[in-house]
């Protein structure tokens, strides 16, 4: 198989959680263990942090890489999901794995994968820390995918354990309470191990406490110690957060081996894209008018960012919107701007919600629209309908934003 044979046998044969939902998620990581046995359990030959929460994980892994790349050290990088290529989720010092070793190890573990019938993100995951053992990083910044507990990444023993904060989305898998969520979040606080949590949220603190403390895992709570406010490439307010988060977990790597100066924080903060190749948050894709993009989808993120769009100076303001089918809409509905023209759009995945569905969804709470076939035909229009002085706005789902950028 070449690469494109390669990585549409990984899509299509096996359960991904990104195109197919529930039915792809694993509530268990006997497969995950299997596969290191069936390793040798290279998850052991490199250090690691893990990164959990359910909001600015990404950004804040970005982050982290990138500031231990100024440093000079080797930094391997797992994130999920990819925007454009599979070969995103996997990267040293900012380039992702090669095409070969992609096919190599499908064509290697291909019969192990088959006979047990390991998912999409369980095989990813073993990829990565084959890739990563194999280019002998110093160290890597490891992502949960979902949830942290029962995640396929929470096999590995870190230096340090990062939750950026609690929220509720997929409440079908986590809870429906910010506390349920963060007993499944916690689950990555591993024995002796120091946590950094990002934000603290009354409901979640006692949690995370308690877990530290019967692991007997140091604990930091970044907002209360962080001070000094660092800028970075990422825009958004909401990066504020991250950047705390990440502060905190440089502190605590320090006495680790692992030193970075003030310098080297300032320059890895400020060239994360250029360092890390991260793509979707806040991003401006063009001026005249104005188009910005960004990944948020959950109520957490998108209160964030929608207090950002309001911020924005503009004409008229154009919405490109779509969203997945298990999303709890009604929950996000009162979080868009009113004062907008919303063009309505089915990302191209099986979990995509049909755009005359959303349409009915925002028309029910007097927001104005039409539905299109695709995420580029709702751009189009949006474009078609602007002036220079516009803003367009595209977002509402991972995937919309994968399709434009």
């Amino acid at each position: 198989m070449n690469y494109t044979d390669t990585v549409n046998w990984m899509f299509c044969q096996l359960p991904m959680y990104q195109n197919k939902g529930k039915v792809a998620f694993k509530k268990d990581l006997t497969n995950t263990l299997s596969l290191a046995k069936h390793l040798d359990h290279l998850e052991k030959q490199f250090k690691s942090i893990h990164v959990a929460g359910t909001n600015g994980k990404g950004s804040t892994s970005h982050m982290l890489a990138s500031v231990l790349q100024e440093a000079g050290f080797k930094v391997g990088l797992y994130t999920s999901p990819h925007l454009k290529d599979f070969r995103e989720r996997i990267k040293v010092n900012g380039k992702v794995v090669s095409k070969q070793f992609v096919i190599q190890f499908i064509k290697r573990n291909k019969a192990f994968l088959e006979r047990h019938q390991l998912s999409f993100f369980e095989m990813t995951v073993g990829m990565a820390f084959d890739y990563f053992a194999k280019q002998k990083v110093d160290i890597a910044v490891i992502e949960v995918g979902l949830g942290g507990r029962l995640d396929s990444t929470n096999i590995i023993m870190p230096e340090v354990s990062v939750i950026t904060n609690i929220g509720l989305d997929h409440t079908q898998f986590l809870g429906d309470t910010l506390e349920q969520v963060a007993c499944e979040k916690a689950g990555i606080i591993k024995q002796h191990i120091p946590v950094v949590i990002g934000e603290t949220q009354k409901e979640t603190e006692p949690i995370f406490r308690k877990i530290a403390k019967e692991h007997k895992a140091p604990i930091y709570f970044a907002d209360q110690i962080v001070k000094k406010i660092y800028e970075s490439d990422l825009k958004g307010s909401y990066q504020t957060h991250n950047i705390k988060t990440v502060a905190q977990a440089l502190t605590v790597l320090q006495p680790l081996g692992f030193n970075t100066s003030e310098k080297q924080i300032i320059k890895g903060l400020k060239n994360v894209v250029k360092n890390t190749g991260l793509l979707g948050r806040w991003q401006i894709l063009q001026y005249g008018p104005k188009i910005i993009c960004d990944t948020a989808h959950n109520k957490e993120g998108l209160t964030y960012v929608m207090q950002q769009l309001s911020e924005q100076t503009f004409n008229k303001l154009h919405m490109v919107i779509g969203m997945v089918n298990d999303k709890n809409i009604d929950g996000i509905l009162d979080l868009f701007p009113k004062h907008a023209t919303y063009y309505f759009c089915k990302p191209n995945i099986p979990r995509g919600l049909d755009a005359t569905i959303l349409k009915e969804y925002f028309n029910k709470k007097g927001y104005i629209g039409e539905a299109y076939q695709s995420v580029n035909e709702a751009l189009e229009y949006a474009k078609k309908q602007s002036q220079n002085d516009d803003l367009i706005y595209v977002g509402g789902s991972t995937f919309v934003v994968a399709e434009i950028i």
